[in-house]
């Protein structure tokens, strides 16, 4: 198959990922600001692993490689709820901004929580909150609220379909740990990368590259939210962002 992750040229999207990543990767010296989170994040991957009973549409890495497409497509009505609470227009949301957006949004949560999110998305710390890390922080505020909270008719977020892509990159993550014990391990990754579809094994050192991308502190283990900052670079999510400020 063509779009395989054992070759930069059969996947060009993950040709810039060492680049992208490069500049995520300054900042996996500071683990303790994500302890709490990685900890909720962890419990609520293994309670998804045991709900689905192991089951999941994806077969393969290629079969995720397949939908970076619709991946992107679902994505791109979060760039309009962006951008309307970037009230300044700085190309980031601060925390004011972002409380009022979570509060029109109608999600229930604690404005500690919030800060505590705002904390571990903003990655380079310059206090606001960059398109990538919003889609991130979404997610996780998504993946954390408590569903209780609202009736079981009305959706977590506005929109079925950013709804139905958060829980298909989930399902993405959730189909690469094999173990269930809620976040990824190296081995996990490279059976997914090559036991999983021996007929396009990838090599050692692209595995390895694979790996090292999401692992930003080196412990040898990936939390859902290291996964997910990877896997928006991994499907190309700041292309067209970074083209249009190149032409600005």
């Amino acid at each position: 198959m063509k779009d395989s992750v054992g070759s930069a040229q059969s996947c060009p999207v993950l040709k810039l990922l060492s680049n992208k990543v490069g500049n995520i990767l300054c900042f996996r010296n500071a683990p303790k600001k994500y302890r709490r989170l990685d900890a909720k994040l962890e419990t609520k991957m293994i309670e998804l692993k045991r709900s689905s009973s192991g089951q999941t549409n994806f077969r393969s890495i290629n079969s995720i490689i397949l939908k970076f497409p619709q991946f992107r497509e679902g994505l791109k009505e979060i760039k309009a709820v962006f951008e309307q609470f970037d009230e300044d227009s700085n190309g980031t949301i601060d925390r004011e901004e972002l409380k009022k957006c979570v509060k029109k949004l109608q999600f229930h949560v604690k404005e500690e929580e919030i800060n505590d999110l705002f904390h571990s998305c903003d990655v380079d710390e310059n206090e606001g909150i960059q398109f990538n890390e919003f889609i991130v922080l979404l997610c996780l505020i998504y993946l954390l609220t408590d569903s209780s909270s609202s009736s079981r008719n009305t959706p977590k977020i506005g929109s079925p379909e950013l709804e139905a892509t958060f829980n298909t990159i989930v399902e993405a993550f959730l189909f690469l740990d094999k173990n269930g014990d809620g976040k990824l391990h190296k081995k996990e990754v490279v059976k997914a990368l090559n036991d999983d579809c021996p007929s396009e094994k990838s090599p050692s050192h692209v595995t390895r590259i694979r790996f090292k991308e999401m692992d930003w502190d080196r412990s040898g283990k990936v939390s859902f939210r290291q996964f997910l900052f990877a896997f928006l670079d991994w499907i190309g999510v700041n292309t067209d962002d970074e083209n249009h400020a190149t032409e600005r």
